[in-house]
């Protein structure tokens, strides 16, 4: 039973959720200090969580039935050079297509009938929010074929994700919860950037269109990454200009030293993928490295600057409103 959940654990990318939780913790600590609803905020989060599993479940699928089409496909082949966190499982024949279909139509289904109680209890909005989601988990897969992936987690991430949670607790709309949304919306798109700098190769050689394979080399790509760091530590000046929180919101400042270790780290894989970084007590929590510790380190890393920032955030949030 153990290793069944175990497994489900892995296909579904639960490694990856911290993005969402700790995004929804931004929003839900904003929110909460507006007397927004604390239960229908954890409520909220258990929904947007299924959406998140489920859209990495519906990535999986399209991607292998797109890969498993191309001529001269090598399963085996496939696997000795493959990412370990991509169609790997499916692959490998640990889990079926119709499988993985089914669970992917459960997270749905259970993210659905939480947006239903929303639907009854907060109004016609909830409507908009969960329509926004939906079509972003469903089409997610064609999305980051076509160089709009980035556009994806943005929307999602930003104004469906921080919108949505703070309509559901407090029953309005918010402009400010909105540009709260894009400093910690920014990290998360860091995070997805990351991901695809790494798969430079292996997304070219798939005819897989991206932002980062766009440029010559992953090193030349790197020039976006700088890009979405400075705007993610540039944009909580807006929050203060538009006196949604105070000075307070520069504690965020005490997470750049671990953003220039991310883009040095990446530097390296640039120039060697192999290369595997020192693990150090900030880079702290490192889970599973799926036998790919080159890789895995640098999401870990990413994702990990992702949830102090937002720590940070949260911090703010408290002390500028409180």
């Amino acid at each position: 039973m153990l290793n069944k959940v175990s497994s489900i654990l892995v296909c579904s990318r639960a490694f990856s959720l911290p993005m969402t939780i700790f995004s929804w913790l931004v929003v839900f600590t904003f929110s909460t200090i507006h007397a927004g609803n604390v239960w229908y905020g954890f409520l909220a989060l258990i929904g947007i969580c299924f959406v998140h599993l489920a859209t990495n479940i519906f990535d999986d699928y399209f991607d292998y039935k797109s890969l498993i089409k191309q001529v001269g496909f090598n399963k085996r082949e496939y696997l000795r050079n493959s990412q370990k966190t991509k169609c790997r499982y499916l692959i490998a024949g640990l889990i079926s297509e119709k499988e993985l279909l089914l669970l992917g139509l459960i997270y749905m289904s259970i993210a659905g009938i939480i947006g239903l109680f929303f639907f009854l209890k907060c109004g016609i909005g909830v409507l908009y929010f969960a329509l926004v989601g939906g079509i972003i988990a469903i089409l997610y897969s064609f999305m980051s074929k076509i160089r709009m992936s980035e556009i994806a987690v943005a929307i999602a991430y930003g104004p469906a994700l921080f919108g949505g949670v703070y309509y559901v607790m407090t029953k309005t709309y918010s402009n400010e919860s909105l540009l709260l949304s894009i400093p910690s919306m920014l990290m998360t798109v860091v995070l997805l950037y990351i991901h695809t700098v790494m798969d430079f190769e292996f997304d070219l050689n798939e005819g897989k269109k991206t932002l980062a394979n766009s440029f010559d080399s992953q090193l030349a790509s790197l020039v976006i990454l700088k890009i979405f760091l400075i705007l993610a530590y540039i944009s909580p000046i807006l929050l203060c200009i538009f006196d949604i929180l105070d000075w307070q919101v520069f504690l965020t400042y005490l997470t750049i030293p671990l953003a220039i270790d991310l883009y040095k780290s990446m530097e390296e894989f640039s120039a060697n993928p192999e290369s595997i970084p020192q693990k150090k007590w900030y880079h702290f929590p490192m889970e599973n490295m799926m036998n790919s510790p080159s890789f895995m380190i640098r999401i870990f890393q990413s994702r990990n600057l992702m949830m102090y920032f937002s720590i940070t955030l949260v911090i703010a949030i408290i002390f500028s409103l409180i």
